[in-house]
């Protein structure tokens, strides 16, 4: 039916270009001479407008004036309409003077002036009858826009090509006041932020779209707070990087998450850099399938890898990431592989087959209350399992070895934290002795990744409550995925060999507010709909995470969000006597001790307790 409308439209174009190309000489003639009609110019003119017809219709057809989509006309449109009738007159011009057929020559001037002037009326009612029709159809939601800037009006562009059926945009507001009363794409500016509940009932407003992808969380938190309080449904456009970046259309909206509410400014990256040493290179990622890991593994497959090998011991993970990446990059050479870390011959075989270039080390065991019951399987996977993998990455000479550590390492409370924080000092011994460049990432939370906090909130919610927060003042540094990993490949090219990088994380986020905005983008009230019960600090967790020592210090890298730790190494017989204790004990206060020895800021209420 779409299909037959379309020819019908066309044919109805022609239709009406075939008219104006035949009256128009004539009307320029009836200007040229006054209001009569000369027997013999009318004569000339007749006999030329059939071939004057067919000329002009076979020029428009091929500059694709019967292709465009009138109903979203714009300048380009408006160009390309003065540029088909200008060719087809200059034509027609062209022809008659070579013919030798006389017409004065005031004749083809008029007769282009009326001729683009009847063709541009007919391609504004078009639309204008198009405009009415859908606008007839009623059952349209009124779109506001919050965001008068440059994605503003991209939205309505986009809006207006593929949603202008079901959308009636009412106008827009801004938190400038000095653009209120102005106009954007056409659109009125109808007032500030602050004035939406009366511009929401004014207007009878069924959406509100927000519409500034740089904004930070706290002014996102602001606007969404007084859109809520409108009744109105709330959406927000996607940020800056996913849209450069392909991955979402411009014109798509969603609900507004949690990852909007804790936005700080986009990352620049370097892709010159990265490409410069990922480019080409075989890729080890191990615990690829995980929210790190299978992240990294999309960021590089845009770089151009020579082939990706995606290692995890978890069989549904590593098919499920390989399935996506395969889809949405069907050029990429990948490689999937079971296979457990700690298994040192195992490993030892899968270096042997690819030798990886770039090893970005991703697996690790991350639960602090699972991993304070199990010290000894924290010790196995996150100290041994990372000095087989940086150890056979020294044997078959990689280039690059890349540690994804956590703000838990630091002054650890935990077996997590302080397992973690071993595996950072194996690679600095591992590093004075190898060409290979080991370095350390350090960073805190990330949102959405397995085990966190948000998916386990998004839970409770969905169940009616209660939401479980530990402790009141509870705070974390949190990052989204995409963020984290982009740092971490910036951090990458910057690798000269034992460094640790720490990220510029914010301002850390209180659990409890976490919690209660999570609540409120569900549509429910805290503690009134879904209540929060705090339930005190579980084993090896603490009030505040920290990203350094007190006797460490930073130094600034060529990246803004990148700083550098100044890490002392620890005495390499004293390292080594520690790791063959751990090594070959599976007692739990062995274990304890031990990495206190190493750590001595490690603080284990285990061990306080034994005391």
């Amino acid at each position: 039916m779409n299909f037959l409308q379309s020819i019908r439209d066309k044919f109805k174009l022609i239709l009406i270009d075939a008219i104006i190309l035949a009256i128009a000489p004539i009307f320029a003639v009836l200007l040229r001479f006054e209001g009569t009609l000369p027997a013999k110019e009318l004569a000339t003119v007749q006999s030329c407008i059939p071939w004057i017809v067919a000329a002009s219709l076979a020029i428009f057809y091929f500059y694709g004036m019967y292709h465009r989509i009138w109903h979203y006309a714009r300048m380009r449109d408006l160009v390309a309409l003065i540029g088909a009738v200008s060719l087809s007159q200059a034509l027609i011009f062209v022809i008659i003077v070579m013919t030798g057929t006389y017409m004065p020559r005031s004749i083809p001037i008029i007769t282009w002036i009326l001729t683009l002037g009847g063709i541009g009326a007919s391609r504004l009612m078009f639309k204008i009858n198009i405009d009415l029709v859908t606008e007839s159809k009623g059952d349209r939601q009124n779109l506001l826009i919050v965001g008068a800037g440059d994605a503003g009006a991209m939205l309505v562009r986009e809006l207006e090509q593929n949603s202008a059926a079901t959308t009636n945009i009412v106008g827009f507001v801004d938190d400038d006041p000095k653009k209120k009363n102005g106009r954007l794409a056409g659109f009125p500016i109808l007032g500030t932020v602050d004035e939406l509940p009366p511009i929401v009932r004014a207007k009878a407003v069924d959406k509100i779209v927000i519409a500034i992808p740089s904004a930070d969380g706290d002014t996102i938190r602001h606007i969404d707070n007084a859109c809520r309080s409108t009744g109105a449904q709330v959406c927000i456009m996607p940020g800056i990087y996913s849209m450069v970046n392909g991955e979402i259309d411009m014109g798509e909206m969603r609900e507004i998450s949690l990852e909007d509410l804790l936005r700080r400014d986009p990352i620049q990256l370097d892709f010159e850099k990265i490409t410069s040493y990922i480019a080409g290179k075989t890729v080890l990622i191990t615990g690829a399938g995980g929210s790190i890991g299978s992240e990294i593994s999309r960021q590089i497959s845009r770089v151009g890898a020579k082939e990706i090998i995606l290692l995890g011991r978890g069989e549904n993970s590593i098919y499920e990431i390989h399935q996506e990446l395969s889809r949405k990059f069907p050029e990429q050479n990948y490689h999937t592989v079971i296979a457990n870390i700690t298994d040192r011959e195992r490993m030892a075989r899968i270096f042997k087959r690819f030798h990886p270039q770039v090893v970005f080390h991703a697996a690790a065991h991350k639960h602090v209350p699972l991993m304070e019951i199990q010290p000894d399987e924290a010790v196995r996977n996150n100290i041994f399992g990372t000095k087989n993998v940086a150890e056979l990455a020294d044997e078959n000479h990689a280039e690059i070895f890349v540690l994804i550590s956590t703000d838990k390492a630091v002054n650890p409370t935990s077996v997590m934290g302080a397992t973690k924080r071993t595996a950072e000092l194996v690679l600095q011994e591992i590093n004075q002795h190898s060409q290979t460049k080991f370095v350390t990432v350090r960073f805190g939370n990330v949102l959405g990744s397995r085990g966190s906090v948000v998916p386990l909130f998004e839970k409770q919610i969905a169940a009616g409550g209660p939401v479980t927060v530990t402790h009141k003042d509870m705070t974390r540094y949190f990052m989204t995925i995409p963020e984290a990993v982009q740092l971490v490949l910036q951090a990458g090219s910057q690798a000269e060999g034992g460094e640790v990088f720490l990220f510029d994380m914010g301002t850390p986020v209180k659990i409890k507010d976490m919690a209660e905005d999570l609540i409120r983008l569900h549509g429910l009230t805290p503690d009134r709909d879904i209540k929060i019960l705090y339930t005190g600090l579980r084993p090896g967790e603490k009030l505040y995470e920290e990203l350094l020592t007190s006797e460490e210090g930073t130094t600034s890298t060529k990246h803004k969000k990148i700083f550098k730790a100044q890490i002392q190494p620890l005495d390499e017989y004293d390292l080594h006597q520690s790791l063959q204790t751990l090594k070959e004990t599976t007692d739990k206060q062995v274990i304890l001790q031990t990495l206190k020895h190493m750590i001595p800021t490690y603080k284990s209420k285990q061990l306080e307790n034994e005391n």
